[in-house]
């Protein structure tokens, strides 16, 4: 039996997913929620394996009844065990009333949530809300949640944290803070972006035993990149290749005092595999751009004017590290664009875009691979930054359909969006790879870079940008563990990019 554990769903999805394996196949639903109880429960005891007490806080929804099983499931092995309740008894579905006396019934104390209660001792269990939250989270909720997070006691979530959106991964006024994630029937999508990475913890999953079959009820709506996976897209290299199959990157950028952007894009796409590399900068970075990678072809240049002979030679750009925003900065920006290569657009280049100033013209934006950060990304939809994180698969969309290319919203859970939809494929990508360390000046000019070389070696865009977001991530998370995450330098991924395409 497949358990898809790289197929993300929104909360709607997960409804269908169980309607149809409660009404197509016959599985009660009672059933579903003891297989998610006691799949919990045997996740908690993994991770902690003797707790000196179980505290299960139950909403009165479906996953209160989730946690209603954990707890009668805990009383049965002898294990110490109590509920805390929120919400009126009397909203509990019929399955959450079965739920509910079975731990009765095996002598589990439950005590009502109040002003009083507090969480001193043990591992805490998060049954309050699951996927069915809609907007921000209740009063009576939210001092709940934070009586958990105030606790600082060890949290497992059911679900999904309570207060965080299945949909979006943003935070609903508060969420849960767990160090584990007990995720059932498929994976919501907002577990790996925005807040998600912030406040799951370790994902851990199980289908429940539903059949096959339940997932063709309800097509994902994102998938999970797997390096393994994403990695097959580059091919193996002829024995009789020459540079020339490769193709060649002209880096653009580096205005006064950020000549080292392009130095790291340059590099990056180096070391993926570009067959040749140049750069196009102001004058006086030229000698350190040599000096530090004498492979690179480097050239400074005063003017738009001298940008565009320049141009005949590449078969991709990457216009954006260090480009700054003065004049000189627009110029290139607009021979890159008249140009119609192929191109990666990154930090000023999109901020310039975002001005006006400069049109896109008649440019096949298809062939883009635009990579903002939040911000970058709320000055090209004239929102807030806030509203970008709110939603960023609304944001990705609403980028995509301004620039119809391929759109990577960088942050924790890096999203990409390129319109495509085959059958049952799904819309949205995520890149799970990464880690805190990441947050240092100098990363996204090395995945900019990263991304030009890997379209220059044939990949389309969007094969491009998967894999460069994976190989970026992957790199990071091998750095880091040498030697740690604080202090980590983007320029100590380089020598894990070459590792990782080359298996």
């Amino acid at each position: 039996m497949a358990t898809f554990p790289d197929r993300l769903y929104t909360a709607d999805q997960i409804r269908a997913l169980d309607r149809c394996a409660i009404e197509a196949h016959n599985i009660p639903g009672i059933t579903l929620m003891k297989r998610a109880g006691l799949f919990a429960l045997d996740t908690l005891l993994a991770r902690w394996p003797q707790p000196t007490l179980i505290t299960v806080i139950c909403g009165s929804g479906n996953n209160g009844g989730d946690g209603y099983i954990v707890a009668g499931a805990a009383a049965q092995r002898g294990l110490p065990v109590r509920v805390v309740s929120l919400g009126a008894l009397e909203k509990l579905t019929a399955d959450g009333q079965r739920a509910r006396a079975f731990a009765e019934a095996q002598g589990v104390a439950m005590t009502p949530f109040g002003d009083n209660t507090g969480f001193a001792d043990g591992v805490l269990v998060d049954a309050l809300l699951g996927i069915g939250v809609a907007g921000e989270v209740r009063e009576a909720t939210r001092v709940a949640i934070q009586a958990i997070n105030r606790s600082g006691l060890p949290t497992l979530a059911l679900d999904i944290p309570s207060g965080l959106c299945s949909d979006t991964g943003c935070e609903l006024g508060v969420a849960v803070r767990a160090q584990v994630t007990a995720s059932f029937i498929g994976l919501k999508r907002g577990l790996y972006t925005g807040r998600g990475p912030a406040v799951c913890g370790d994902i851990v999953y199980s289908d429940l035993g539903v059949p096959d079959a339940v997932y063709d009820a309800a097509h994902a709506s994102a998938v999970r990149l797997e390096l393994s996976v994403v990695c097959r897209s580059l091919q193996p290299r002829q024995r009789d290749a020459h540079k020339g199959h490769f193709g060649h990157v002209l880096v653009i950028g580096g205005d006064n005092g950020y000549g080292g952007a392009v130095a790291m894009a340059a590099e990056a796409a180096l070391r993926v595999g570009a067959g040749l590399v140049s750069v196009a900068t102001r004058a006086q970075h030229v000698p350190a751009l040599l000096a530090r990678r004498p492979e690179l072809m480097v050239n400074g240049v005063a003017s738009g004017q001298e940008l565009e002979p320049l141009l005949s030679g590449p078969t991709h750009l990457v216009i954006g590290p260090g480009l700054g925003r003065s004049p000189w900065s627009e110029q290139m920006l607009q021979q890159a664009l008249n140009s119609g290569l192929p191109m990666v657009v990154d930090a000023d280049a999109l901020n310039i875009l975002a001005v006006g100033r400069i049109g896109c013209g008649g440019v096949d934006a298809r062939s883009w691979v635009l990579t903002p950060h939040p911000g970058e990304a709320a000055r090209l939809l004239g929102v807030t930054t806030a509203q970008v994180q709110q939603d960023r698969f609304a944001a990705a969309q609403n980028l995509w359909q301004r620039y119809p290319g391929t759109v990577l919203l960088k942050g924790a859970g890096t999203l990409l969006y390129d319109g495509e939809n085959s059958g049952a494929q799904p819309l949205f990508a995520i890149c799970t790879q990464g880690n805190p360390g990441m947050a240092s000046g100098g990363m996204g000019d090395v995945l900019s870079g990263m991304i030009g070389g890997l379209m220059a070696q044939g990949l389309t865009a969007a094969d491009a940008a998967r894999l460069g977001a994976c190989v970026h991530g992957a790199a990071a998370d091998r750095a880091a563990a040498v030697g740690g995450e604080r202090g980590l330098l983007a320029t100590d991924l380089m020598p894990h990019l070459r590792r990782l395409v080359n298996g």
